[in-house]
């Protein structure tokens, strides 16, 4: 299989699967190709003015899916890929966030996402002959959570529903729903007490 025989829907598939990407072969030079696509897209997003409806229409040529009208981002944003993000409704994202998203990030309905927020689903092969390779593991993100500015998200974490995330965290393990958790490594410190009270 040569890269020009590579489809979207295969790469997609590959990744989900969470199977590894060598770096010289055809899906590798596919992940380049998407890259570039992006870079494109998010140059156009970040360098001149746009509606919010203007916004939520770049994000579906970003993420080739249909993209809720209630979603709204600040720019700039940032994405080496952004055809393995998923959305729910009424999601925020606020300036200078980067997603690398090839091995799947989903965000839920609700969640407010910080400035500056990284969020990744790549790792590289330890051993040094083999460390151009790629291994795919998704992020996922439940409903109504909230990540403050700052915060970094590493391959495979997943955020329960209504969970918040203290300012500059650094997230390497799940984090359970309701659950308050700042730091680095990022720890619970509480759960919130009730719907609609303040924390």
């Amino acid at each position: 299989m040569s890269v020009s025989e590579v489809t979207l829907d295969e790469f997609l598939t590959h990744m989900n699967e969470g199977k590894i990407i060598d770096a010289a072969s055809p899906m590798g030079g596919y992940l380049h190709i998407l890259s570039q696509e992006a870079i494109k897209i998010t140059t156009e997003l970040n360098n001149k003015y746009h509606t919010p409806e203007e916004i939520v229409e770049i994000f579906r040529k970003l993420t080739g899916k249909n993209v809720d009208g209630s979603f709204r981002l600040f720019p700039p944003f940032y994405t080496d890929c952004g055809k393995n993000i998923r959305l729910g409704k009424n999601v925020f994202i606020n300036a200078g966030c980067k997603f690398q998203d090839q091995g799947g990030i989903t965000i839920g309905d609700g969640c407010l996402i910080g400035h500056n927020v990284i969020i990744t689903t790549l790792n590289h092969i330890q051993e040094p002959s083999k460390r151009q390779s790629l291994i795919p593991k998704p992020v996922h993100i439940g409903n109504n959570v909230w990540l403050g500015a700052g915060v970094i998200i590493v391959p495979g974490v997943t955020i329960d529903n209504n969970a918040i995330i203290g300012a500059g965290s650094v997230v390497v393990n799940n984090i359970p729903a309701n659950a308050i958790a700042v730091g680095s490594p990022c720890k619970v410190i509480k759960y919130i007490e009730s719907e609609g009270s303040n924390v």
